[in-house]
């Protein structure tokens, strides 16, 4: 048991809000390729991945996982994420601070999607049963592209407006 609920449970309720935050954080990056703040889906994206990031660490291991490190290292990633949107307000530097953290985050986040696509969906993994295999290096490295050449474009296009 999992916070009082079986491991299948707490294991669905772990899927589902990392599933909600890729889709919330692909619709906030979109919003920022047309400079719209977006605020309810910011909060929603940023809320569940740092609750997929901290639910992460209630899985029952005993030792430490490259998904622990992952863990962390989106945690550090949000925590700046939410310091510039909630604390600094977008003002100056932290408006890009803000956009590549943000897009960081849900890099991550796709890059735990597609390992685990490749662990749990058969044709994927018939591909690359070790994920040292290229179609895996290739997928994941079509995703680090994309997201570096969206993140870049949302850097220069993400100036809301007050109220937007």
């Amino acid at each position: 048991m999992i916070l009082g609920m079986s491991v299948t449970t707490f294991t669905l309720f772990h899927v589902v809000l990392s599933l909600v935050g890729i889709a919330a954080g692909i619709v906030v990056m979109i919003g920022m390729l047309y400079a719209k703040k977006l605020e309810t889906w910011t909060a929603v994206f940023l809320a569940t991945t740092v609750l997929t990031s901290v639910t992460g660490y209630f899985f029952p291991r005993d030792h430490i996982l490259p998904s622990h490190v992952f863990g962390v290292i989106s945690l550090i990633v949000l925590a700046v994420c939410l310091y510039a949107l909630y604390v600094r307000h977008l003002t100056g530097r932290w408006r890009w601070i803000y956009v590549v953290t943000a897009i960081v985050a849900l890099y991550l986040n796709v890059f735990v999607l597609v390992v685990q696509a490749f662990l749990k969906v058969e044709p994927l993994k018939a591909l690359a049963p070790t994920q040292a295999e290229p179609p895996f290096a290739i997928a994941q490295g079509v995703v680090l592209l994309s997201y570096i050449a969206l993140g870049y474009l949302a850097v220069k296009k993400f100036h809301p407006r007050a109220g937007a």
